[in-house]
């Protein structure tokens, strides 16, 4: 009489399919997301999400110095985050990174609610 037991394939086992990039490939990205990791940051792109604003409206919301608000608009510039736009003497800043809408969304709602 044959033996019932289910043949098994020795085959060796498939490897698992790895993203594209490397270590290397996140410099850029963890540098932008270090420039993100600041609260004024975070409420200043939160703002400009929803509207363009001024960097004395920017500063009066966050409760901080005109040139303060400047300087953290700057940064965030450097990363292409944002982008401004001059009307007559006022300049107006606004969002020009579509992800951060992403982000901010994954942010309010794991750290926002409930307030």
């Amino acid at each position: 009489m044959a033996s019932s037991k289910p043949r098994t394939s020795k085959r060796a086992p498939e490897e698992p399919t790895k993203p594209t990039g490397g270590v290397q490939s996140f410099s850029e990205a963890a540098e932008c997301l270090k420039t993100l990791a600041h609260p004024v940051r975070l409420r200043i792109v939160q703002l400009l999400l929803h509207s363009r604003y001024t960097v004395g409206e920017i500063a009066a919301d966050c409760e901080i110095a005109d040139n303060l608000a400047s300087e953290h608009l700057r940064l965030l510039q450097r990363c292409g985050f944002l982008d401004s736009e001059r009307e007559g003497r006022r300049v107006y800043y606004q969002v020009v990174e579509p992800h951060l809408s992403q982000l901010m969304a994954c942010i309010e709602s794991r750290f926002l609610t409930g307030e």
